[in-house]
């Protein structure tokens, strides 16, 4: 059984869907009503994307509606973990916030937790019962559109062990290491490398977990280029683009999914994970 709390977000294809009305208070707060007309020893597996902490609320009543009736098995699949990237506290007065969604999400007792792409090993580790789905399969059906003929370009030593994966599971794509410096105070980035001489004309991938800005993959493309690379393609699991796609026009393709939300973009190839998982 799927409850998609997001009418526009089906990740999982030819299961019985729930039926339920949800709308929020004038006052803000979320609300739900399930229809009971589905069997409640079945378990349950929740869909939604979590883009503020209203949609968290939406999911935490949502699984106590669901206590109420009975359900004893609840999965939960949220395919971008909220605040994944504040995993750490880099100067004194910020909050992990990482661990207060995930603190949350624990105290909901759910059965499985399944994250698409985590941003590092911290979520996992914080998730009770947290089930990590790799984007491997996400950059396999990428190279069935741009071609196999490409390196993978791993932006910062904090990919490295996830694009080495990725390249193993593709049978040994050549992946070539890159790094940048990043103000913690300022979130300025300055630095970029590019640990090979020449990349002789061939296309390059670059693979990431999330783009936000886009600030990191603009710079890094430009020393790219100063390599002699080939075309410029980026995939990243979840895309958020917060200055549009605009800024990111040093590549010929982007390529998402719809983990965070829907784009409609010639720039764009959003990848469905339904199509994945």
């Amino acid at each position: 059984m799927i409850l998609n709390l997001d009418p526009k977000f089906t990740p999982f294809l030819n299961q019985e869907e729930i039926k339920f009305q949800s709308f929020t208070f004038f006052g803000g707060e979320p609300h739900i009503k399930i229809d009971p007309n589905f069997d409640v020893s079945q378990k349950v597996t929740i869909t939604h994307r979590l883009n503020s902490f209203n949609d968290l609320g939406l999911l935490c009543i949502t699984v106590d509606a669901l206590r109420r009736m009975d359900v004893q098995v609840i999965d939960l699949f949220i395919p971008y973990f909220p605040a994944a990237r504040q995993d750490r506290v880099m100067i004194k007065g910020e909050s992990l916030s990482v661990k207060v969604y995930a603190d949350i999400i624990n105290a909901l007792q759910l059965n499985k937790v399944f994250v698409f792409d985590a941003h590092s090993e911290v979520t996992p580790a914080l998730v009770n019962n947290c089930e990590v789905i790799p984007n491997h399969t996400f950059i396999k059906e990428v190279l069935k559109v741009i071609g196999e003929n490409v390196k993978l370009i791993s932006p910062d030593g904090g990919a490295l062990k996830k694009i080495y994966k990725v390249s193993e599971f593709l049978g040994g794509v050549e992946v070539v290491e890159c790094s940048k410096s990043r103000d913690v105070k300022t979130g300025r980035l300055s630095g970029f490398k590019v640990y090979e001489d020449d990349l002789n004309g061939v296309d390059c991938l670059i693979v990431d977990d999330i783009c936000d800005g886009g600030g990191t993959f603009v710079g890094l493309a430009e020393e790219l280029k100063k390599k002699n690379a080939g075309k410029l393609y980026l995939a990243v699991s979840h895309g958020i683009f917060n200055k549009g796609f605009e800024v990111l026009n040093c590549f010929d393709k982007i390529f998402t999914t719809n983990s965070v939300k829907d784009f409609e973009d010639e720039k764009v190839l959003q990848i469905a994970l339904n199509e994945l998982v």
